[in-house]
Formats: structure tokens, C-alpha cells, sequence
């Protein structure tokens, strides 16, 4: 049969309509996939931004860059969890980077570790009380440095300079540790009055 006869759909097969009806819908699917594709390169973007930026705002408080990274990445996945390997491809590093900053945000408990059900791979998360539990785990960090630098002072004597301005920073700590417990406290209160929690 002729190429002719076949494109007029007068082959008996099929009619032209038939074939325009399933051109259309192809046409519609690959629309469709090119669409939510283009959404999804636009809300990975929209992420990307926000972590560079917030992470850019963590490095200027004295934050490590890297993990200042993960942990924004972290903070903005639906789940609030992620594996090493995601972690990896959305901020395009290797896997050593991101093993070091999840060790130095578990040591200082902004992120757990877990173990995937079923699996040795690990998965971290970021939970959404984790500034309420970094402040008050500082709480032990703060009575151990006030014990050393009353050591300090001690040994300096209070009437030095260098006694003067350790015995400064020893109250100031203690000023912080007495006002940090007030203060978690009322940050509990405003979290379930405003947030139901």
C-alpha cells in the first residue's frame, strides 16, 4: 500500500481523525511533563535560594559554612529528613562534606541521627524544637565554663586585670544561664498559645 494512501488513512486502519486525537493527547502528555518538570526545577530553585541564603545568614553568626548548609537544607525538607545522598545531590558536594558537618551538628544537637527501617544507611533530622533543645543543652556548657573561670579568677586574684575581665565573663555567663531558664520558659507558654504546641 501506498505511503500516500497510508498518511490519508485510507488504508482501513485507522482514520486521520483517530490519529490527530492520539497526536492531540501525546502533544497534552508531553505538555504536561514539561510543565510539572519546569515546576519542579522552579521550587528546587526556590529552595536552593533559600537555603544559600538562610545558611549565608547562619555563616555570619559564626556558624561553619557546610554545615550551616545542610542544616538549612535539612530545615527546608518537607520531611525535615534527609540520607547522606540526598543531602549530597541537592547541595552538589561529596559525601565527606556532608559527613563532617552532620557530625558537628549532631555534637552540637542541632540533628539527630537515624537508621532507615530495614537498612544500615543513616538518615538525619532536624527537629522542630531544636533551637529550644540547642539553648537549653547549652545550660550545662555554661555551668562548666562559669566553674573555670572562677578557677581563673582564683588564680589570677579579683583584683588583677585579667581577674577583672574573667570575673566580667564569669557573671555575664551566669546572668545568661539565670535568664535562659526564665526565657525557655516563656518561650513554652508563647509556643502553645501561638503555635498549639
Amino acid at each position: 500500500m501506498s505511503e500516500r494512501r497510508r498518511e490519508d488513512g485510507r488504508d482501513g486502519s485507522r482514520d486521520g481523525s483517530a490519529r490527530d486525537r492520539d497526536n492531540d493527547r501525546d502533544n497534552a502528555r508531553d505538555n504536561a511533563r514539561d510543565n510539572a518538570r519546569d515546576n519542579d526545577d522552579e521550587a528546587a530553585a526556590a529552595v536552593s535560594q533559600f537555603v544559600e541564603r538562610f545558611a549565608a545568614q547562619l555563616v555570619e553568626a559564626g556558624m561553619t559554612r557546610m554545615p550551616a548548609r545542610v542544616f538549612a537544607a535539612l530545615l527546608s525538607s518537607e520531611q525535615g529528613v534527609m540520607s547522606s545522598a540526598e543531602l549530597g545531590e541537592q547541595l552538589k558536594v561529596s559525601p565527606a562534606a556532608v559527613s563532617g558537618a552532620i557530625r558537628y551538628l549532631a555534637q552540637v544537637n542541632m540533628v539527630i541521627r537515624e537508621r532507615e527501617p530495614g537498612s544500615r544507611r543513616e538518615r538525619y533530622r532536624v527537629q522542630g524544637n531544636q533551637w529550644y533543645e540547642t539553648l537549653t543543652n547549652r545550660d550545662s556548657m555554661l555551668r562548666r565554663w562559669q566553674a573555670t573561670l572562677r578557677e581563673g579568677v582564683d588564680h589570677f586574684g579579683p583584683d588583677t586585670p585579667q581577674g577583672r575581665r574573667i570575673s566580667e565573663t564569669m557573671e555575664f555567663f551566669q546572668f545568661l544561664e539565670e535568664e535562659l531558664g526564665s526565657l525557655m520558659e516563656r518561650w513554652t507558654k508563647h509556643k502553645a498559645e501561638q503555635l498549639g504546641g
